[in-house]
């Protein structure tokens, strides 16, 4: 209502009504009957009132939002609004019948008709607050169910994503070429490979489905997963984990390593003339992935989908960035370490 073009018309009508109302309870009226004056002022003063108490509604939305300070917001809007409204009515109506000399300004009767107009008031500024209140809290919970519904179907789409680069069908292709040819020469190595990869799509099956994981279980798998590298790339690809133990239990996307770590790999060279090196720390409140950066000869700009799917799924949790960084020798990506939720 507070940006309804129709607001004075309420006002006017609600400035009516209080003159009808006050007729009835003040003594004297009812003889004299009730002046265009009365109206005049009735209107006036609940428009002060009204505006005056949404001035104050938008400065308190700006230091005491009902969404995070609602105690407080209730207390000062109260406070302030009855005591504004107090003071508009109050003076009104001494002026006004100070000069009509409608209402004895002495005694008994005068003590009486404060008494009437204040308390009348504060019920008025209770409702009409209660109201207010009522408002903002279905504002905000309408919002927050579509924030839920919006999180539920980029989290869908994300999920969907996130599978695609998780079961990569060149990964899996990949791998099961290694392990043909490696039956032949090592079958003992062969037999261990088929663990380690068996380990990997576990992972991937068991958490498919997690918002976030701890980062002690990530490395895990990614040592299955580096195990598998080096069976393929052999002295070519090398990889330095260095996390501090303080920050094992913190939390991270499943698979934000292993996207990463790929990504390295599609976009380099991995050769024994220019092996790829990869190094995963600690800094900080982040976790720092970085490669050498040669870039294959044949190289396509990527769409950078890894890095994307990372960035939407840590939206949803924080608002610190992913960084990337990117220089003529190296590629680097931050991702925060998040607390439990």
């Amino acid at each position: 209502m507070r940006h309804n073009k129709k607001r004075f018309l309420y006002m006017v009508l609600l400035g009516i009504l209080v003159t009808f109302a006050l007729n009835l309870f003040i003594p004297g009226r009812t003889c004299t009957g009730v002046h265009y004056y009365d109206f005049l002022v009735s209107i006036f003063i609940t428009i002060l009132v009204w505006e005056g108490n949404l001035r104050i509604d938008q400065r308190l939305n700006l230091k005491y939002p009902w969404i995070t300070l609602p105690a407080k917001r209730i207390l000062v809007h109260l406070s302030l609004s009855v005591g504004y409204s107090a003071a508009i009515i109050f003076v009104g109506s001494f002026i006004s019948n100070g000069l009509t000399n409608y209402m004895p300004m002495s005694g008994h009767d005068f003590l009486k008709i404060t008494a009437i107009i204040l308390g009348a008031l504060v019920l008025m500024s209770v409702l009409l607050l209660t109201i207010e209140i009522s408002t903002q809290f279905f504002k905000h919970w309408k919002n927050s169910l579509v924030e839920i519904e919006k999180y539920r179907a980029e989290s869908l789409q994300a999920q969907l994503q996130n599978l695609k680069n998780q079961i990569n069908p060149h990964f899996l292709f990949n791998n099961l070429s290694v392990l043909s040819s490696l039956v032949y020469k090592d079958p003992d190595k062969s037999v261990e490979f088929i663990n380690q990869l068996s380990k990997v799509y576990r992972y991937l099956l068991d958490n498919q489905n997690s918002e976030l994981v701890p980062v002690e279980q990530e490395l895990v798998f990614i040592s299955s997963y580096l195990f598998l590298l080096q069976i393929r790339f052999e002295k070519n690809f090398v990889m330095k984990t260095d996390v501090n133990k303080e920050h094992l239990a913190k939390l991270i996307p499943p698979m934000a390593l292993q996207i990463l770590i790929e990504n390295a790999i599609k976009h380099n060279e991995t050769s024994s003339a220019y092996p790829l090196s990869v190094s995963i720390v600690s800094e900080g409140g982040k976790l720092v992935v970085s490669n050498n950066l040669r870039l294959k000869p044949r190289h396509e700009p990527g769409s950078q989908t890894g890095l994307q799917n990372i960035k939407a799924r840590y939206g949803f949790f924080t608002d610190i960035p992913v960084e990337v960084i990117r220089d003529s020798q190296s590629f680097t990506v931050k991702i925060p370490l998040l607390s439990s939720i």
